[in-house]
């Protein structure tokens, strides 16, 4: 069959160019000997009639601003997903057969944004539609333009929180911008969904957390097109649009069987499926063109940061929101979101001088963090903050932020037992690890409000996954508004020739080794000390150097379980250049902590300026 290029379908050539889609993903998840044919052929006619008459795109200019957006949250559904962009013509019949699953080649087994019409990775089940909540809210609140959000999602992955979490957001936030369509073909991956066809049940859910249902038979495309229709009404509720379909739609034999998932169909199976469906078709279709809205070049102006006396106690929290207000004066992309602490992350200083910028995700940290991936998608500096120890529930997300190429920036406080009397499920523990595990990431760790301020705008122009771990408690001011703070540096505070030992700490630590110094000076030890605030990138050279005078004597102390944090980073450096009679002791925290004063707690861990001291005495006498 001849290729033709159609702007737009009429309703009655919709089927046809679902036969299609259902076609190559067959061919193309043979071809590749892996895929999900069977969860792509039940969405097939509601992609159909989505991509035909009413995503708004220009598929010539993926990054045309009034374009509409399309995310699979059903990421396994991406022979689906490829079959549309064969059909629009940006992706050719042999990448979609020899492409397809293949080392090196960028149709990858799900979606990620090496493709220009990808905005997030997707294929971790639960975080398509929480992301797309960020980019509708920059659609509906920071641009107020006339896009549109369409997410296809499956009825197993409505058994994950997030979903209801991004229900819940998208309805707090009106954002009438997003139509989520659901692809109910009731099998998952081992056998009947959590409610199988219960669309009433999925209705009230989706009712009770402020949406608007709609249910409809998913392969009558009449009535898709209807219902695809409602997002151009006048609406005061997202729309959630209950497709109840077929698992393997069209195939005799393992339409809605179970065992098929995840399966592509043997050479004989997908010629008779293929021959069932009508055969090959190479139609070539484009939907409706996105309006045109221009968007500002970006433009940064000189940031004025606030600034802190030296000498006066300031929590590093406490310098974070007025920092991140200043660069959102002269940057209109800072946006900002909070777990609903922003009274303790210090986020409260940007709240107050620019609301329309700040969106609260409430106690939902999975959500505030796919907010953040997709604000950043859209290009918005957006800074999500919240206690170090809740970021680890959205690890998962964090995860997949290199995968979606998306950068993130996250501020976690009240991190390590320094926090006090309120026990260890608040104490972040893990938080460096955590973060510094992640690819292509960034770990800051400041000791003081200057530096705590600096590293915020760094972080505005770091690509990737950064964060920065700020302390509940005040401590006072080490350096004057002049300095500045490189990522992947560090700063000497103490030092001279005759230094015996280097000793190496970051937040809450670096004023322990202070004041171990001190004792240390008493008794005739010299101890030079080295302000680590940048613990990915570390300043691998600095702190190799610094203990190779030293004789190889070293003390890192660190707020934070031995595995993953400073003392690793500081142990890798070392390895990587082998020091001659290293003699090093790393302090970290061991065991679960309880309730306590900070004084106690650091004590209590062996962080404290009495066991820097000994630790370093017992350099001296190895």
């Amino acid at each position: 069959m001849t290729t033709t290029m159609h702007d737009g379908l009429d309703l009655d050539q919709v089927p046809e160019l679902a036969a299609q889609l259902r076609v190559d993903s067959i061919r193309a998840s043979t071809s590749a000997g892996s895929g999900h044919p069977t969860s792509s052929l039940s969405a097939a006619d509601l992609l159909a009639a989505l991509m035909s008459r009413h995503l708004r795109y220009d598929w010539d200019e993926p990054a045309a601003p009034g374009n509409d957006h399309l995310i699979f949250s059903k990421g396994h559904a991406s022979p689906l997903l490829y079959s549309v962009y064969k059909a629009a013509g940006v992706v050719s019949d042999q990448e979609l057969m020899e492409g397809y699953r293949r080392f090196d080649q960028r149709l990858e087994g799900h979606p990620t944004p090496v493709l220009p019409w990808v905005d997030v990775a997707t294929g971790s089940l639960g975080q398509g539609l929480p992301d797309a909540v960020g980019v509708a809210l920059a659609g509906k609140r920071l641009e107020k333009a006339p896009y549109r959000v369409w997410v296809l999602t499956g009825d197993s992955e409505l058994a994950e929180g997030s979903m209801w979490e991004a229900f819940s957001t998208a309805s707090h936030y009106g954002l009438t911008n997003l139509v989520t369509i659901v692809d109910v073909n009731r099998l998952g991956q081992r056998g009947e969904t959590e409610l199988g066809w219960d669309l009433d049940a999925y209705a009230a859910r989706v009712e009770a957390f402020g949406a608007e249902a709609v249910i409809i038979d998913g392969h009558d495309v009449g009535a898709i097109d209807e219902a695809l229709s409602r997002a151009d009404d006048e609406r005061e509720r997202p729309l959630v649009i209950l497709a109840r379909t077929l698992k393997g739609k069209g195939i005799p034999g393992i339409e809605d069987e179970p065992g098929w998932h995840g399966k592509p169909l043997p050479q004989d199976r997908a010629e008779e499926a293929i021959a069932a469906l009508g055969g090959e078709r190479s139609l070539q279709v484009r939907g409706p063109k996105p309006p045109r809205i221009d968007r500002p070049a970006p433009h940064r102006g000189t940031v004025e940061l606030p600034r802190f006396e030296t000498g006066e106690e300031v929590a590093t929290r406490k310098a974070y929101g007025p920092a991140l207000s200043a660069l959102a004066d002269v940057d209109e992309r800072v946006v900002a979101l909070d777990g609903e602490v922003s009274n303790s992350t210090g986020v409260a200083d940007f709240v107050e001088a620019h609301p329309d910028r700040f969106f609260e995700m409430f106690i939902a940290e999975q959500q505030m963090v796919a907010a953040t991936t997709g604000l950043a998608a859209r290009g918005y500096l957006a800074y999500a903050s919240t206690f170090a120890a809740f970021l680890t529930r959205a690890a998962d997300f964090i995860r997949m932020a290199p995968i979606s190429r998306a950068d993130l920036r996250l501020v976690g406080s009240h991190a390590g037992v320094e926090i006090g009397a309120d026990g260890p499920s608040q104490m972040g523990l893990e938080d460096l690890a955590m973060i510094a595990a992640t690819q292509g990431s960034t770990v800051l760790y400041p000791s003081d409000a200057t530096s705590t301020a600096a590293l915020v705008v760094e972080m505005a122009d770091l690509h990737g996954v950064s964060y920065l771990r700020t302390t509940r408690g005040g401590y006072p001011v080490l350096y004057g508004p002049e300095e500045t703070f490189p990522v992947g540096g560090s700063k000497t505070l103490r030092s001279s020739e005759d230094d015996a030992v280097t000793l190496i700490g970051a937040g809450v630590t670096l004023h322990e080794a202070l004041a171990a110094a001190e004792a240390l000076a008493e008794d005739g030890v010299r101890a030079r000390v080295i302000d680590a605030y940048s613990i990915k990138p570390l300043d691998a050279e600095g702190i190799r150097a610094a203990v190779g005078e030293t004789d190889g004597r070293v003390v890192v102390a660190e707020d934070h379980h031995a595995e993953g944090g400073l003392g690793a980073a500081v142990l890798a450096a070392l390895a990587a250049e082998p020091i001659t009679d290293l003699h090093l002791k790393h302090l970290a925290v061991d065991g679960v902590p309880g309730s306590g004063t900070t004084e106690e707690l650091l004590a209590w861990a062996g962080i404290d300026a009495d066991h820097i001291a000994s630790a370093a005495r017992a350099t001296l006498e190895g």
